[in-house]
């Protein structure tokens, strides 16, 4: 019966491993994974390239979502209507997708889940950004493939001149596998490709410097760095995202909690659904009002009222808990490369990307070089036809048709065929001789361009050289700020700096070379003249001499008297009360036992900061020198040489500088000298550097500062005087020279102990070598010309002397009035200034 009918028998279950591999591997491979090289699924590559083939471009009007997605149904996707208009939808969205690659115009859905409305009601064209995934694609720059009823071609992927993959970011679930790849900032992913050109051993953590973590189009925080590095080194991780909520005082004294950002893909109004049904269910309590403000003015805005009686920090702490408030995204970066699935790292990922523009770019540019040069052979066909113009013509005239005038031409005048075709295409206006300087003119620019392009065939250099130029104007023309912000906090077991809160520090270094460090607000601000509190307790021979401020996760750098330099963290100087001495530095870094340090710096652990900067030296002599940040990238617990000298000198101080200021030094006999810092050519960490001021006898500098116009300068004497004198005052020379005096000295006033460009809105803290700091503002130092002695500035016992002056910047204004445990202290310093003031 079953051979009469023709049927074959067959094994089931080979059957259903063969169909169902193979409906896998279609589901991988043509719908639900990324190509690594553009970053876009088949269908959202489908819907670009529908719309740009049919010229919805974004310079053209919109058009009617139903249009394009008829248009893409039709001749490239033909899963239904549906799949294509909810893809194009999340391009569309802005809280979807970081860089939108659609611009939609009508309801395209919401954060609480609405739907977009339906097709024919809505219009769309292509974004901006989306044109340079598409530019050069006519440029044989990609291969074609023929669509699913091979009636039409499409793209097998986009050129891509923007990482998309890193910057949009996607998910999808395929069968068995699935990815999650979140997105990040523009700039920082073009930076990070950047790099890979130009350093092809960088690091996944030296990538990590630029490339900080994901960057959410909803913007809120993201929760330590363990997630990031691992996910970045492995391909997988898990990042926690948490919204931004601020917690305001209410008018009646009541607290509320009030959200602005929201974890990447949550469903607002479920969020506001489980916070009112866990505040009615008394799961978490202190809850009186729950409301809703979002606007499109504002944006996000969650209004959570707390009753009176409970802690809007213990309540917000809950919902952090018990709510999306705070969720995690798993992180799973698996791509399509060369049509297999893998799971990539970020240096993987930067690699495959930079390789495709590598092709790309040759593509494009042997496309371009063929097409310059079948331009410059007709172009050398009709100046051979001008240049021959009477013999030509006369050639044509006796010719009875076109191929025999054609055939005519390549024979006598040694043309090829398009050659000949061209002359008698030419019109006759082009026989005059400013057609032929044009030609000619043409044919010069073409020649120098197929050299170029020939160029840039034969080196791989200044084929990365073109590439970087592209992708950096991409960047500077598309790129924003982040918007989500990276914060430390100690989530399950992290075990980095994340664990140390980021906050303002005072280090103070003892003359003795005992360091610790202390809350910023530990100084009271006090008024000019007043005794001051006791900074530390010092040894009879100790005192304190220099204090930084900065953030625990900057960068410390210490520079001895030796030349030498060391670096520590902020987080890493220990943390002691303010009486303590602090511990010996030798126990931190490996300085020897007659080396001291001369300048402690704070440097900002920003790739940007360090590479646009540069560190500026000077010695007791008078000697100068300029150093790249840069050579002090990696130093080691035994230091490194930060500068050599010539004869007998020391290091005396060190300052950052961007690469374009003005540069201060003053000497203990009162003199300054005022030059511009690329008077100064920048120099190797080991170089001896140049004389920056002649000193006479005796003299030597006490200080160097880099100056701006508008600033005043501030300088303090060993006895406790000084004075701000305007910057103007002080004509700027070439270095090398004498100065000019900056203040009068005598026995009353001292010698000049230090010097400082200010601006007026900092404080000044001046250190005795008793170890008695007094701090105020620097607005409170009188502003005199240079040819004075100053004004008091602090009250010192007869057997002690200034030891040091730190200007300290950017402290938080709640140091402007004392504790009411120092109350005693400021009237004592009021009734002091008032004395002084009588005296003067």
């Amino acid at each position: 019966m079953s051979e009469r009918l023709g049927t074959e028998q067959i094994n089931i279950s080979k059957t259903m491993k063969s169909s169902f591999l193979s409906y896998a591997m279609s589901v991988i491979v043509s719908r639900a994974l990324p190509d690594v090289r553009d970053g876009l699924k088949p269908v959202h590559r489908r819907i670009l390239y529908g719309m740009y083939d049919n010229g919805m471009t974004n310079d053209k009007p919109f058009k009617k979502s139903a249009r394009i997605v008829g248009d893409v149904m039709g001749k490239f996707h033909p899963h239904g209507d549906s799949s294509i208009y909810d893809a194009m939808v999340r391009l569309a969205q802005d809280f979807s997708t970081r860089y939108p690659l659609v611009h939609g115009q009508g309801n395209f859905g919401s954060m609480d889940g609405d739907g977009a409305a339906a097709m024919r009601y809505t219009e769309a064209k292509m974004s901006k950004i989306a044109m340079e995934l598409m530019r050069d694609i006519n440029k044989d720059t990609i291969d074609f493939m023929p669509n699913y009823d091979e009636n039409e071609r499409e793209p097998a992927v986009l050129p891509a001149h923007f990482p998309n993959l890193l910057v949009n970011g996607t998910s999808g679930i395929a069968v068995g596998m699935a990815t999650n790849i979140p997105p990040h900032n523009l700039v920082e992913a073009i930076d990070g490709v950047l790099e890979v050109s130009r350093n092809p051993d960088v690091s996944i953590m030296e990538l990590m410097n630029i490339i900080t973590g994901p960057d959410f189009p909803t913007a809120g925080y993201i929760m330590g760095k363990s997630g990031i590095r691992k996910a970045y080194e492995t391909g997988r991780g898990s990042i926690i995202m948490r919204a931004k909520c601020e917690i305001e005082e209410m008018k009646n004294g009541r607290e509320r909690i009030v959200v602005s950002e929201i974890p990447y893909q949550l469903n607002k109004a479920r969020l506001v659904e489980k916070i009112a049904e866990l505040a009615r269910d008394k799961k978490i309590d202190g809850i009186t009002d729950l409301r809703d403000e979002t606007s499109l003015k504002e944006g996000v805005k969650i209004i959570i009222e707390i009753r009176r009686d409970h802690n809007a920090n213990v309540v917000l702490n809950n919902l952090y808990k018990q709510t999306p408030l705070q969720m995690t995204f798993g992180v799973n970066m698996l791509a399509l490369v060369n049509g297999e699935p893998q799971v990539l790292n970020l240096k993987q990922m930067l690699v495959h990307y930079l390789d495709h523009q590598k092709e790309v770019v040759t593509r494009r540019t042997r496309f371009d070089l063929k097409r310059a040069q079948d331009r410059a052979h007709i172009l050398e066909g009709l100046m051979i036809a001008l240049d021959n113009i009477d013999a030509i013509i006369a050639l044509i005239r006796a010719s009875q048709t076109d191929e025999e005038a054609k055939n005519g031409l390549m024979e006598k005048f040694n043309l090829s065929e398009k050659q000949s075709q061209a002359i008698l295409d030419m019109r006759l206006r082009r026989l005059t001789g400013l057609e032929r300087d044009k030609i000619q003119a043409e044919y010069d620019e073409l020649m120098n361009r197929i050299r170029e392009l020939k160029e840039i065939l034969e080196s791989e250099d200044k084929l990365l050289e073109l590439i970087r130029e592209e992708l950096i104007e991409i960047r500077d023309k598309y790129g924003d700020e982040r918007r989500t912000e990276i914060l430390a906090g100690v989530i399950h077991d992290i075990e980095d700096e994340d664990l140390i809160p980021e906050e303002q520090i005072v280090v103070t270094l003892s003359h003795g070379n005992y360091i610790k460090r202390l809350p910023s607000d530990t100084y009271r601000a006090q008024r000019r003249g007043g005794r001051g509190i006791q900074g530390m307790n010092t040894q009879q021979d100790d005192f304190v001499s220099q204090i930084v401020t900065m953030s625990t996760h900057d960068y410390l750098l210490f520079f001895t008297n030796k030349g030498r330099v060391f670096r520590l963290k902020g987080y890493e100087v220990p943390e002691l009360s303010r009486q303590s001495k602090g511990i010996p530095i030798i126990n931190m870094i490996e300085i020897d036992k007659d080396e001291m340090i001369t300048t402690m710096l704070s440097v900002k652990d920003k790739k940007d900061e360090i590479d646009e900067h540069y560190l500026l030296f000077a010695t007791k002599n008078g000697i100068v020198k300029r150093t790249s940040l840069t050579e002090f990238n990696r130093i080691n617990k035994n230091g490194k040489i930060a500068i050599t000298f010539k004869d007998e000198d020391e290091l005396l101080a060190v300052r950052l500088t961007d690469g374009s200021q003005e540069v201060v030094i003053g000497s203990k006999d009162g003199s300054l000298i005022r030059f511009d810092e690329n008077e100064v050519r920048s120099m190797g960490r080991t170089a001896a550097g140049v004389k920056g001021i002649r000193l006479r006898e005796g003299d030597e500098v006490v200080g160097l500062d880099v100056l701006t116009v508008g600033q005043n300068i501030l300088v303090v004497t060993d006895k406790g005087y000084g004075k701000q004198t305007h910057e103007a005052d002080y004509r700027q020379t070439r270095r090398g020279g004498l100065g000019v005096k900056t203040i009068n000295l005598n026995e009353r006033n001292g010698r000049l102990e230090a010097i400082a460009a200010v601006n007026g809105d900092e404080d000044i803290m001046v250190v005795t070598d008793g170890g008695v700091i007094i701090r105020f503002a620097i607005e409170d130092v009188s502003t005199l010309g240079r040819a004075t002695q100053g004004v008091r500035l602090m009250r010192l016992d007869d057997d002690h002397g200034v030891a040091t002056v730190a200007v300290v910047k950017n402290i938080d204004a709640e140091i402007e009035e004392a504790e009411d445990d120092i109350e005693d202290l400021t009237e004592l310093t009021l009734k002091d200034e008032n004395m002084l003031d009588s005296e003067e």
